[in-house]
Protein backbone atom coordinates (compact mmCIF):
# COMPACT_ATOMS: atom_id res chain seq x y z
CA UNK A 1 0.00 0.00 0.00
CA UNK A 2 1.39 3.40 -0.79
CA UNK A 3 1.48 6.90 1.21
CA UNK A 4 -1.82 8.29 -0.86
CA UNK A 5 -3.37 4.76 -0.51
CA UNK A 6 -2.89 5.15 3.33
CA UNK A 7 -3.76 8.91 3.21
CA UNK A 8 -7.22 8.47 1.20
CA UNK A 9 -7.90 5.82 3.66
CA UNK A 10 -7.83 7.57 6.67
CA UNK A 11 -8.35 11.22 5.76
CA UNK A 12 -12.54 11.05 6.19
CA UNK A 13 -11.82 9.47 9.52
CA UNK A 14 -9.44 12.38 10.53
CA UNK A 15 -11.75 14.71 9.40
CA UNK A 16 -14.73 13.16 11.32
CA UNK A 17 -12.66 13.90 15.05
CA UNK A 18 -12.09 17.23 13.52
CA UNK A 19 -15.60 18.05 13.09
CA UNK A 20 -16.12 16.59 16.83
CA UNK A 21 -13.59 18.33 18.24
CA UNK A 22 -15.02 21.96 16.77
CA UNK A 23 -18.06 21.06 17.26
CA UNK A 24 -18.12 20.07 20.90
CA UNK A 25 -15.67 23.37 21.45
CA UNK A 26 -17.78 26.08 19.65
CA UNK A 27 -21.55 24.31 19.72
CA UNK A 28 -22.40 21.90 21.92
CA UNK A 29 -20.95 19.43 24.32
CA UNK A 30 -22.53 17.17 27.26
CA UNK A 31 -22.31 18.37 31.16
CA UNK A 32 -23.03 16.86 34.46
CA UNK A 33 -24.59 18.82 37.31
CA UNK A 34 -22.73 18.22 40.07
CA UNK A 35 -24.34 18.29 43.87
CA UNK A 36 -28.01 19.89 45.10
CA UNK A 37 -27.89 23.60 43.94
CA UNK A 38 -30.61 23.31 41.30
CA UNK A 39 -32.70 21.04 42.70
CA UNK A 40 -35.66 20.46 42.07
CA UNK A 41 -35.37 21.23 38.38
CA UNK A 42 -32.02 19.47 37.84
CA UNK A 43 -30.41 16.46 40.58
CA UNK A 44 -27.37 15.60 40.86
CA UNK A 45 -25.73 13.57 38.23
CA UNK A 46 -28.32 14.72 35.78
CA UNK A 47 -26.66 15.02 32.04
CA UNK A 48 -27.51 17.55 30.02
CA UNK A 49 -26.47 19.12 26.47
CA UNK A 50 -24.69 22.51 27.23
CA UNK A 51 -25.51 24.99 24.27
CA UNK A 52 -22.36 26.96 23.74
CA UNK A 53 -23.03 28.96 20.52
CA UNK A 54 -26.70 30.58 21.13
CA UNK A 55 -25.36 33.13 23.34
CA UNK A 56 -22.90 34.74 20.39
CA UNK A 57 -26.33 35.62 18.71
CA UNK A 58 -29.03 35.63 21.57
CA UNK A 59 -29.19 37.94 24.61
CA UNK A 60 -28.84 36.63 27.93
CA UNK A 61 -31.99 36.14 29.44
CA UNK A 62 -33.82 36.67 33.36
CA UNK A 63 -34.61 32.54 34.32
CA UNK A 64 -32.57 31.08 31.52
CA UNK A 65 -30.13 27.97 33.24
CA UNK A 66 -26.58 28.76 32.61
CA UNK A 67 -23.20 27.07 33.34
CA UNK A 68 -20.52 29.69 34.77
CA UNK A 69 -16.69 29.04 34.41
CA UNK A 70 -15.25 30.06 37.47
CA UNK A 71 -11.63 28.66 36.60
CA UNK A 72 -11.17 25.68 39.06
CA UNK A 73 -15.15 24.27 38.19
CA UNK A 74 -17.47 25.15 36.34
CA UNK A 75 -21.50 25.45 38.38
CA UNK A 76 -24.90 25.51 36.56
CA UNK A 77 -27.10 28.53 37.83
CA UNK A 78 -30.33 30.54 36.68
CA UNK A 79 -29.39 33.73 35.88
CA UNK A 80 -32.24 36.27 37.97
CA UNK A 81 -30.46 39.71 37.24
CA UNK A 82 -29.36 41.69 34.40
CA UNK A 83 -26.67 44.22 33.72
CA UNK A 84 -28.08 47.57 35.24
CA UNK A 85 -30.62 46.35 37.50
CA UNK A 86 -31.45 45.86 41.47
CA UNK A 87 -32.86 42.74 42.97
CA UNK A 88 -33.69 42.05 45.98
CA UNK A 89 -36.02 39.34 47.87
CA UNK A 90 -38.32 39.95 50.08
CA UNK A 91 -40.53 37.48 52.04
CA UNK A 92 -39.57 34.93 49.27
CA UNK A 93 -40.58 37.15 46.32
CA UNK A 94 -38.46 38.21 43.54
CA UNK A 95 -38.35 42.20 43.07
CA UNK A 96 -36.07 43.79 40.26
CA UNK A 97 -35.73 47.64 40.40
CA UNK A 98 -38.32 47.62 43.18
CA UNK A 99 -41.16 46.21 40.85
CA UNK A 100 -42.21 42.13 41.70
CA UNK A 101 -41.29 39.54 38.90
CA UNK A 102 -43.40 36.46 38.65
CA UNK A 103 -42.04 33.46 37.57
CA UNK A 104 -42.71 29.76 36.83
CA UNK A 105 -40.28 27.62 38.04
CA UNK A 106 -40.12 25.80 41.52
CA UNK A 107 -36.96 26.35 44.17
CA UNK A 108 -36.34 26.68 47.78
CA UNK A 109 -37.17 29.90 49.98
CA UNK A 110 -35.14 32.38 49.65
CA UNK A 111 -33.75 34.35 52.63
CA UNK A 112 -33.98 38.46 52.18
CA UNK A 113 -31.52 40.47 50.70
CA UNK A 114 -31.44 43.81 48.71
CA UNK A 115 -28.59 44.39 46.28
CA UNK A 116 -27.13 48.39 47.28
CA UNK A 117 -25.90 49.13 43.93
CA UNK A 118 -26.49 47.78 40.17
CA UNK A 119 -25.16 44.99 38.47
CA UNK A 120 -22.25 46.35 36.54
CA UNK A 121 -22.64 45.63 32.50
CA UNK A 122 -21.91 42.50 31.33
CA UNK A 123 -22.58 40.84 34.37
CA UNK A 124 -25.29 38.82 35.87
CA UNK A 125 -26.49 37.84 38.92
CA UNK A 126 -27.24 33.69 39.07
CA UNK A 127 -28.58 31.96 41.96
CA UNK A 128 -28.94 28.04 42.43
CA UNK A 129 -32.69 26.91 42.81
CA UNK A 130 -31.87 25.38 45.80
CA UNK A 131 -31.26 28.77 47.71
CA UNK A 132 -30.31 27.27 50.91
CA UNK A 133 -27.64 25.15 49.52
CA UNK A 134 -25.80 26.94 46.94
CA UNK A 135 -22.97 29.00 46.08
CA UNK A 136 -23.86 31.53 43.86
CA UNK A 137 -23.87 35.11 43.12
CA UNK A 138 -24.94 36.08 46.89
CA UNK A 139 -21.55 34.36 47.40
CA UNK A 140 -19.43 35.11 44.69
CA UNK A 141 -20.97 38.23 43.08
CA UNK A 142 -22.23 38.92 39.83
CA UNK A 143 -20.80 36.72 36.59
CA UNK A 144 -19.10 38.48 33.86
CA UNK A 145 -20.72 37.45 30.46
CA UNK A 146 -17.26 35.62 29.35
CA UNK A 147 -17.63 33.59 32.46
CA UNK A 148 -21.07 32.14 31.12
CA UNK A 149 -20.42 29.05 28.75
CA UNK A 150 -23.29 28.25 27.52
CA UNK A 151 -27.44 27.24 28.05
CA UNK A 152 -28.12 24.45 29.49
CA UNK A 153 -31.70 23.80 28.17
CA UNK A 154 -31.97 19.85 27.92
CA UNK A 155 -31.80 17.15 30.53
CA UNK A 156 -31.01 13.62 28.28
CA UNK A 157 -29.87 11.36 30.91
CA UNK A 158 -31.49 10.13 33.20
CA UNK A 159 -34.40 9.33 30.71
CA UNK A 160 -37.16 9.44 33.13
CA UNK A 161 -35.62 13.23 33.17
CA UNK A 162 -35.47 13.90 29.37
CA UNK A 163 -36.74 17.03 28.03
CA UNK A 164 -36.07 20.88 28.23
CA UNK A 165 -35.77 22.45 31.75
CA UNK A 166 -37.06 25.74 32.54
Amino acid sequence: MNFKNIIKEILPYIIIILVVLLVKTYVFSLIRVNGPSMEVTLLNNDIMILDKISYRFNEIKRFDIVVVDLGDEAIIKRVIGLPGEKISYIDNNLYVNGKQVKYDFEHAFTENFEMTEEIPNDCYFVLGDNRLNSTDSRIIGCVEKDKIVGHARYTIFPFSRFGVKK
